[in-house]
């Protein structure tokens, strides 16, 4: 991510000390049951109050305070209803999306009951703040309805001297506010009617809104039907159905209404989008198994894997399915054949775009639901070969439900060796919000666990440990967490699977869906792991993962070179972000950024990558402290190691952003893999962003201000100053042999 903006010292509740004892949320007796323990509470001599849940008599009896459950408004207490959630989700948003929220240790899951909430003259409008989860509860996303809209908008507070593109007069001062920090966050499995009245405010105060930016209020009104998802990595849109346009950088965030905003990264899968599906700026994506009327916005990197209208499926009259070709397609003139509209006028021009037709393997995430008799379930969805499309547009979905009986329902205040004794017993397992110290790893040793967070629940391991070790090859479902690094090194973080056995193979994969890293950030003490995700599963699935080495965070009295705060080259340390040894691994948006060696090694044959994304490290302090060998400098941002055979990685994108160091660094290649005929990229970029000597304006020349070398094992040109934010692309290679734009 680029552009960030150091937080505000107001953090609140950021996490202290290296300990369980650091916090303050630790020592806060539960009042909920949790899967039938109890919270521990402290002695009677030492109670503490327990702050009221914010998600008030919408709490969740078995999911703890923080985890809202929604009932649909109705009869004659329906309106009261309706103002009852609206304020329910105004307060979360309020403590939640805000700058001041990024490394806090709230996280809340609002959970929507079949039924319909807010109407055409009453919308139920809300923002998604950190740590938050939106998500229906329906066996579809059909059967929850929400009429208004569900926003994330930019929140980190920017400028600049005018000019500028905002038509201030010199001398005066031109704001915005950015997306770039906007992270973890989640939408899914509802059904979204985008509309608002001219009266809508929202609550907390959009930035755009406020001095000194003053552009008021754009975004709502009768005639406005765009649903606002500004934001950056792990922020997936999942199982939705929006009918409007979904917007991934909101507009009109700069002064006299201007859109100077940075957004960077977004997802989308398994959705039907009536409506454009619009990037607007937003520096890359991916759109999965979705279905949209058209695309637009485009900065530097998009994939589309498997989008446009399930097989048999006919869209409703006056809808249409997404285009089979690319939806780039290269076309500007109206007038041409084929002609989409709007995909073509990118803030940087037209870069890099790929587009497969089908998506090679997927199994789409495991969900809870109700049922007309008020039962709790989980769905686990079937696993699909060569799909296109959304796998619900039929009303039903092909696969499996699990009761919640099945489920131990832990929250942080439960013992580890309860959670562990549930998972020793073959229970799934569910966390509820907020952080869990961990003084071994959880182990997985059943095939066909799942293990599913709510509220982005965190887990940090406190002796060196894992905080995750899953044994089996199949059938293990992982989703919805985050997993920070420690005060001890840990080897790794999560580990999937046992390299050897093949397990059922690619009929019942692991899976590891909504899964996000963190070395450093939001620890105040220094942290460490060597690899942060280790898949040595055959068959498994990788789908939305965010492995991010700090490069600010809460600890404001860490500082380093070029005014970074929060993070350091010695203070949060991570060599490698993924490695992957297992065949057969499919992977689908990867964002990997800022490890110290490199960002992904993979070693197992069979594999496919479709988009990656990835900053490399800002911070080295010199060319000897970041270099694969004496002759190679830098580390490729994606190694695929000599004994691979077959691989294929498609819409691969690595920036430089050499900012926070007095060094000019250089990386000979953004790619490195061996000369075999089966091992192919397809459309892979790199791209120059800044560098210190860049920003200063001390670089001897444009083309010495450090960066890369070449894209792929020497070949495909140069990224340094001389070409800024422009994308040097090579369009396929395979064997050794390149093909140039």
């Amino acid at each position: 991510m680029t552009r960030i903006q150091v937080p505000s010292p107001a953090h609140r509740g950021a996490r202290r000390g290296s300990g369980r004892w650091g916090r303050l949320s630790a020592l806060v007796p539960g009042a909920f049951l949790i899967g039938g323990l109890v919270g521990i509470s402290a002695p009677a001599s030492t109670v503490l109050a327990v702050p009221p849940s914010l998600c008030g008599t919408y709490a969740s009896a078995q999911f703890g305070p923080d985890v809202c459950v929604f009932t649909p408004p109705s009869g004659a207490n329906a309106a009261t209803e309706l103002a009852a959630i609206q304020t329910v989700v105004n307060n979360i948003a309020v403590l939640q999306a805000p700058l001041s929220a990024q490394f806090n240790d709230d996280g809340y899951a609002l959970l929507f009951e079949p039924g319909t909430y807010g109407s055409s003259t009453t919308p139920l409008v809300f923002q998604v703040g950190y740590y938050t989860e939106v998500a229906g509860l329906g066996a579809v996303p059909q059967d929850v309805v929400v009429n208004g809209q569900i926003d994330v908008f930019p929140n980190a507070p920017d400028s600049a001297p005018g000019p500028g593109n905002c038509y201030v007069a010199s001398g005066q001062t031109c704001y915005w506010a950015n997306s770039t920090v906007n992270f973890w966050r989640s939408l899914s499995n509802l059904t979204l009617n985008v509309m608002s009245l001219s009266t809508t405010t929202y609550v907390p105060p959009l930035l755009s809104e406020e001095p000194p930016i003053n552009d008021g209020n754009c975004f709502a009104g009768p005639s406005d039907t765009t649903d606002f998802w500004s934001v950056s990595q792990a922020t997936p849109v999942r199982s939705v159905i929006i009918n409007g346009t979904l917007n991934f950088q909101s507009y009109c965030s700069e002064t006299n209404y201007q859109s100077n905003n940075y957004g960077s990264g977004s997802y989308v899968a398994n959705s039907e989008i009536n409506g454009q599906l619009d990037w607007s700026g937003n520096q890359q994506g991916i759109a999965r198994n979705s279905d949209f009327e058209s695309a637009a916005g485009y900065v530097w990197n998009y994939v589309y894997s498997g989008d446009g209208c399930p097989p048999g499926y006919t869209p409703p009259a006056g809808t249409a399915c997404s285009p089979t070709k690319d939806v780039f397609d290269g076309l500007s003139n109206s007038s041409q054949p084929g002609y989409i509209g709007g995909g073509t006028d990118g803030i940087n021009g037209v870069d890099q775009v790929t587009e497969l037709q089908n998506s090679p393997v997927t199994q789409e995430e495991p969900f809870l639901y109700t049922t007309s008799s008020g039962s709790w379930d989980a769905f686990v969805p079937a696993v699909q070969q060569n799909s296109s499309g959304p796998n619900f547009l039929s009303g039903t979905e092909a696969g499996s439900s699990v009761p919640l009986s099945d489920f131990f329902i832990a929250s942080p205040t439960t013992p580890e060796f309860q959670i562990q004794g549930a998972l020793n017993q073959g229970k799934d397992l569910v966390l509820t919000p907020g952080t869990y110290d961990l003084d071994a790893a959880l182990l997985v040793s059943h095939s066909n666990s799942i293990v599913l967070g709510l509220g982005f629940p965190v887990l940090v391991p406190q002796r060196g440990n894992a905080s995750m070790v899953v044994l089996p090859n199949n059938g293990v479902a992982l989703s919805g967490m985050i997993f920070d690094a420690g005060p001890v090194n840990s080897p790794v973080l999560l580990s999937v699977g046992t390299p050897g056995p093949a397990g059922y193979g690619a009929s019942d994969p692991d899976l590891i869906q909504d899964i996000y890293f963190r070395i450093g950030g939001a620890e105040t003490t220094p942290v460490s792991a060597t690899i942060s995700l280790l898949d040595n599963a055959d068959h498994s699935i990788i789908d939305d993962v965010w492995a991010w080495r700090a490069d600010h965070g809460a600890n404001l009295s860490v500082t380093g070179p070029e005014g970074q705060v929060g993070a350091g080259w010695t203070y949060n340390q991570g060599a490698i972000g993924l490695q992957v040894t297992g065949a057969n691994v499919t992977a689908y948006g990867l964002a990997i950024e800022h490890y110290q060696k490199n960002e992904v090694v993979w070693s197992g044959n069979n594999g496919t990558a479709i988009f990656f994304q990835n900053e490399l490290p800002y911070d080295p302090p010199s060319q000897t402290a970041w270099e694969a060998s004496f002759i190679q400098p830098g580390y490729p941002s994606f190694l695929v190691s000599n004994n691979v055979q077959s691989f294929h990685g498609y819409g691969m994108g690595s920036y430089v952003v050499f900012i926070y160091t007095p060094a000019i660094l250089w990386d000979a290649l953004a790619y490195e893999a061996p000369n075999a005929p089966g091992v192919v990229f397809t459309d892979a970029m790199d791209l120059f962003i800044s560098s210190t000597c860049s920003v200063n304006g001390t670089c001897p020349t444009p083309g010495q201000s450090g960066g890369l070398d070449s894209v792929i094992d020497g070949v495909g040109g140069s990224a340094t100053d001389a070409n800024p934010t422009t994308v040097v692309d090579v369009d396929s290679y395979a064997n050794g042999v390149a093909t140039l734009p």
